[in-house]
């Protein structure tokens, strides 16, 4: 406990100024005509209080302007406008432009780092990134490589840098930062590669590090107080993580941190979700490998978790719990309550009390999941909140060298990182999914650091019995937990969504169509077709006084992985090249933001 408590009476004297930056980077994000960060603001909610766009007028909807990024593959995240500036990110190289918007997009400055190539070959699915924060006058860049690098928001200029991690172990990066206080807080990527994962924060004036978490090990490595910490209601005990697993297992166990944070300013706690656990071969990891697939709650000044709530324990299917949550304060048996939801790659769909982790709701958001007959709710059970594992869909109950046949979802997930939305006055959220199932063979695998570590061959394909298309977009009512409406999509729905105050609902599609529709009823009232399949996510600001409407597009990610990558083999890609063979029907490479306004 002596740990704990110096940690506590450390970043306590920093409390003041953290609080300052917190107002600072608030009052930045308040500003409905900006997008200062990726997720919109610190709930994650995707959800702009600008109207001039409506469901009634969208249909009136141009081309504005449009940029070329110079750059193919996946083009994931979306742009930032701080004042009369836009941050334009891209895949590796992870070039950052600066657009004037007061003087028709002229380029301010343009960072373009010099990377080794040879991380490309060490990223799992795709050189994506998604996207760039800002903060304090800055801007935050984590690049491929792992180095974290704040730029002068208004010159370009590096005012610090730091590696995060070490490309040769296999250690990358594909996610965006969060600005927290006076930190900023980073994850890690190479779940693939059988890195141990963690979240760390430095300090955003000068790079240094402030604290680091594992997702696996000793507590004092993970930051839990055995006695304080909690997991459904109760603490987790002395060495919870090293007790799930066999021997030194866990210093090369995943449970990466590449997804999104949110955060609580109340509270001072940030969220987010750790990735699966290394091997994909489950019998190589006997145990429930805490904590991967686990949703966390830690301080933000010292990375202490306050509690955790594991979802897939002894993941045997590579359901990352890495998707964003989502916080919202809601009425719940008639009590108002600050709520996370979280819409998990194993296709359930959780609600939870974001202060304590009670677990409220887990139901399937996709009628398509056979893994799993559900969660059992019943706190009073020896297995409260464990999911109840179907014998037939278990690749380890299969076997090794057995190939387990209809799993549904797919390894990525009912929803991958593709961020969801969330509108307050509906209370509905709008989530874009994947309706895909595999086949799953594990075989025995040794780990060799930089070299693959997964131990699996997937096959894709459209989940049986149903429309025949790869993907939904849906509503989602989180505290009934149930399915609102849906929108069959032929493809997995890879791009982030967007709801306005005009009760508009945005998205993009991988074919490359940017599509509106009605928020309360799911009816398109607006599609335009893009150069290239949109995985990007969806973002509007307002510049002297008009509303403006803007994504990137540039197919690529883990459900494109073949055509931006040139792969043709259907096991290829993690099994997702064959599943999505067909998209270069519709799409082809490229790299582009297009940008939406209605007519003068």
């Amino acid at each position: 406990m002596k740990t704990f408590m110096t940690l506590t009476s450390v970043f306590a004297m920093t409390a003041a100024g953290a609080a300052i930056a917190n107002e600072s980077i608030q009052a930045e994000i308040d500003k409905p005509e900006q997008w200062v960060l990726q997720t919109g603001d610190y709930k994650n909610q995707r959800f702009s209080k600008l109207d001039q766009i409506n469901k009634d007028n969208v249909d009136d909807l141009q081309v504005a302007w449009t940029f070329s990024t110079g750059v193919l593959r996946g083009h994931e995240g979306s742009p930032l406008v701080v004042g009369d500036t836009m941050y334009v990110h891209t895949p590796f190289p992870n070039i950052v432009y600066a657009l004037d918007l007061a003087n028709d997009g002229v380029i301010k400055w343009k960072y373009e780092p010099k990377q080794n190539a040879d991380v490309i070959g060490v990223m799992c699915c795709d050189t994506v990134n998604r996207g760039v924060a800002y903060g304090d006058g800055k801007i935050f860049l984590h690049q491929a490589d792992t180095k974290v690098v704040a730029l002068d928001a208004n010159t370009g200029e590096v005012l610090w840098s730091v590696m995060n991690g070490d490309p040769a172990k296999g250690e990358t990066n594909t996610a965006t930062v969060m600005p927290v206080g006076d930190k900023v807080i980073v994850g890690i990527s190479g779940g693939e590669f059988g890195v141990q994962g963690h979240v760390t924060a430095y300090d955003m004036n000068t790079g240094e590090m402030a604290w680091r978490a594992y997702s696996t090990g000793p507590d004092d490595q993970i930051l839990f107080d055995p006695e304080k910490t909690t997991a459904l209601g109760k603490p987790v005990g002395a060495d919870s993580s090293l007790n799930s697993w066999e021997g030194d297992q866990w210093k090369i166990g995943g449970g990466t941190t590449w997804g999104w944070y949110s955060y609580d300013a109340e509270e001072n706690l940030i969220y987010y979700g750790s990735g699966n656990p290394s091997t994909w071969n489950p019998s190589q990891r006997p145990g429930d490998n805490k904590w991967s697939m686990t949703i966390f709650a830690r301080d933000a000044d010292t990375g202490v978790a306050k509690w955790v709530y594991q979802m897939t324990p002894h993941d045997e299917w590579d359901y990352d719990g890495i998707n964003e949550m989502i916080l919202t304060e809601q009425e719940v048996d008639g009590q108002m309550r600050k709520l996370l939801t979280h819409f998990d790659r194993n296709g359930l769909a959780y609600t939870l009390d974001r202060v304590s982790g009670e677990l409220l709701v887990a139901e399937k958001y996709d009628p398509a999941v056979n893994w799993t007959t559900g969660v059992d709710m019943d706190p009073e059970s020896e297995t409260y909140g464990r999911p109840a594992v179907v014998a037939e869909m278990s690749t380890e109950q299969n076997g090794e060298d057995v190939n387990s046949t209809g799993i549904c979802p797919a390894a990525l997930g009912t929803k991958d990182q593709q961020p969801a939305a969330y509108h307050p006055d509906t209370q509905m959220f709008y989530v874009p999914t994947n309706h895909v199932c595999m086949d799953y063979e594990p075989f025995r695998v040794s780990y060799t650091a930089g070299q693959p570590y997964v131990g699996a061959t997937l096959a894709m394909y459209p989940a049986p019995d149903s429309h025949g298309g790869m993907g939904n977009f849906i509503a989602w009512d989180n505290i009934n937990g149930e399915i609102k409406w849906s929108i069959p999509e032929q493809f997995s729905v890879w791009s982030g969504a967007l709801a306005t105050a005009g009760d508009v609902v945005f998205y993009g599609t991988l074919e490359g169509y940017l599509k509106a529709v009605d928020a309360e009823t799911g009816d398109e009232l607006y599609r335009f077709k893009t150069p290239s399949g949109i995985i990007g996510n969806v973002m509007t600001y307002e510049q002297a006084g008009k509303q403006y409407v803007a994504v990137l597009s540039g197919v690529g990610g883990w459900a494109g992985i073949g055509l931006a990558a040139g792969l043709t083999n259907p096991n290829d890609g993690l099994g997702a090249v064959g599943g999505y063979s067909s998209l270069s029907d519709y799409t082809a490479l490229g790299g582009q933001l297009t940008v939406f306004a209605l007519p003068d």
